[in-house]
């Protein structure tokens, strides 16, 4: 007689995720997944239940990211999973590691007849997705070891498990027993040595020999390299350059970053090592006018995918593996190349001269008003850099003025504290940031500069950070409208300054409307020590000016029309 203890299906699937080390899941509930998020919860697991699959599944894709681990998200089958495709596009176009796990009805039993919600989730999945697996009575460790392991290795991605209803409903009992669980750990690769030779001879041959520039941008793809990126930096002296969700990694305030100068850097270059990045739409995908037609770019990733794309002279330079192996055999190629020493030299005059001149320049902007003496995104963000604690605030950025300015106007000394809506620049991602970034790190001041339109995208989740006490603190830029709200005809147009503050404080929140620059100040630091003492959430409303009523248009990659 089997002696062995006999456990639901679901609640033995609850208890494999937390062997595998996961401690958070992100979603919403419905028919049939209920009583496994129950489970989850029975199990230890911190169930954080969002009022939108799309918040949900943002939370969870930067949840992954701030943690380098398979996030999970849990969501209902049909519409619920559709709502949550934003999320996971946004983890398959930023390259982070998340496991949906979907209810499902496409059973057999009633497929093809109309069953509740019924969709074929495992294709419409199954072609974007590192891995899809549909669990059955015998295949759970099979799958879940498959889509996690799928999800960690490099380039990180996303992993798919349907989870049909019928195992969690109809009271299935299986072996209880957990084998010794060792969840995947990512596997780390070298680059060619040969190409590193290649490549460290080109930057030291051409830099002595030709004079010639040397750049190093720098990625969000190193975020979790930031040891080994910063002692490469500093022991070689070379110009860097990071991307937006990059900030911090070395400190902005280094001697050798040309964040400030950076249309001159990039025009200027003639040698770039890209560290983790990708030679998108946020490098001007390596082009000119930006950039030299001359230009030799070295890419260095772990995803093959990403090398020689808009680099196709070069690609034979690319450097395929871990950053921070990368980093090490440069330097030590370097090292044996020049066994008396490499240091890049100072920063050339005319460049040290734009950095003083922009930012002396953004200064006179942060005091300048218009006539009728309104806030502004620049005196706004003053005055809140001035009184934040940069060495314990995380910052999440969503909108567009809002996000482009605030890129800016807040530096950093440390790497995963700015967040913003990253490489497929999409409106939504605030709220659910936040929640990841708060469940993340606790001990820091979770901060979110969102424009008007953005927080309309998923406002309703503050009940979900007040429900969870989350304690953080809300700043929305409102000048009513999306990108300014000055016409009242135009397709930009929002509310004349919405009251989001009453709002807020509907849902349990905190909430005032700022006007001032003195209330701001006063209401910021209230808020800043109610979050952290009493874990309180606080909107503020800051009503800014409208803006100036131009053409909206691209201006990241604006470029000068051709003559023809």
């Amino acid at each position: 007689m089997n002696s062995q203890e006999k456990i639901p299906y679901a609640k033995k699937f609850a208890r494999l995720l937390k062997a595998y080390n996961v401690d958070v899941v992100f979603g919403l509930v419905g028919i049939p997944i209920v009583t496994f998020a129950n489970d989850l919860i029975d199990e230890g697991i911190k169930f954080i239940s969002c009022r939108n699959e799309q918040a949900a599944s943002y939370a969870a894709s930067a949840y992954g990211y701030l943690n380098n681990k398979p996030a999970v998200l849990l969501v209902v089958g049909g519409p619920g999973l559709i709502h949550a495709l934003a999320g996971v596009y946004n983890s398959m176009n930023n390259k982070w590691p998340l496991v949906i796990i979907a209810g499902s009805n496409d059973n057999g039993k009633h497929q093809y007849q109309g069953t509740f919600q019924e969709l074929d989730q495992i294709s419409l999945l199954g072609e974007y997705v590192k891995f899809k697996g549909k669990l059955n009575n015998e295949n759970m460790d099979f799958v879940t070891y498959n889509a996690f392991n799928h999800a960690i290795q490099s380039p990180q991605g996303v992993s798919y498990v349907d989870f049909p209803g019928d195992l969690i409903e109809s009271g299935i009992k299986v072996d209880a027993t957990i084998t010794d669980i060792k969840p995947p750990q990512a596997i780390k690769c070298c680059p060619d040595p040969d190409v590193i030779k290649r490549v460290t001879h080109l930057i030291v041959d051409d830099f002595q020999t030709k004079k010639q520039n040397i750049l190093i941008v720098i990625g969000k793809g190193c975020v979790h390299h930031a040891d080994s990126i910063k002692s490469f930096i500093d022991k070689y002296n070379f110009p860097f350059l990071p991307t937006p969700m990059a900030k911090g990694i070395i400190p902005d305030s280094h001697p050798m970053n040309v964040s400030s100068a950076r249309s001159m850097a990039l025009k200027n270059a003639d040698i770039v090592l890209v560290l983790g990045a990708r030679l998108n739409w946020i490098l001007h995908f390596g082009q000119p006018p930006k950039w030299k037609p001359s230009v030799k770019f070295i890419q260095c990733d772990n995803d093959v995918g990403t090398l020689g794309v808009n680099n196709n002279s070069n690609a034979h330079l690319s450097l395929l593996g871990d950053i921070d192996l990368t980093v090490q055999q440069l330097g030590q190629t370097i090292d044996k190349l020049l066994p008396g020493g490499f240091k890049y030299p100072k920063l050339p005059q005319p460049m040290q001269l734009k950095i003083q001149q922009n930012h002396k320049r953004m200064q006179t902007q942060e005091y300048t008003s218009n006539a009728q003496n309104e806030l502004n995104y620049n005196t706004v963000y003053r005055t809140l850099r001035e009184i934040r604690d940069d060495s314990r605030t995380i910052l999440v950025m969503e909108g567009a003025n809002t996000m482009d300015k605030a890129r800016v106007s807040f530096p950093t000394a440390f790497p995963l504290r700015r967040l913003d809506c990253g490489t497929t620049a999409t409106m939504g991602v605030g709220l659910g940031y936040t929640m990841a970034s708060r469940l993340t790190f606790p001990q820091l001041d979770t901060v979110l500069i969102q424009g008007d339109s953005a927080f309309g995208f998923s406002g309703m989740e503050i009940e979900t950070l007040v429900r969870l006490k989350l304690g953080c603190v809300l700043v929305v830029m409102n000048n009513s409208g999306i990108y300014h709200g000055n016409n009242p005809h135009s397709s930009t147009k929002l509310s004349e300054m919405c009251r989001y503050d009453q709002m807020a404080r509907g849902l349990g929140a905190q909430g005032y409307v700022v006007t001032n620059l003195i209330d701001l100040k006063s209401k910021f630091q209230e808020a800043i020590i109610q979050s952290r003492k009493n874990n309180v959430v606080t909107l503020l409303n800051v009503i800014i000016e409208h803006g100036k009523g131009a053409t909206v248009s691209f201006a990241w990659q604006n470029k000068t029309p051709s003559k023809l």
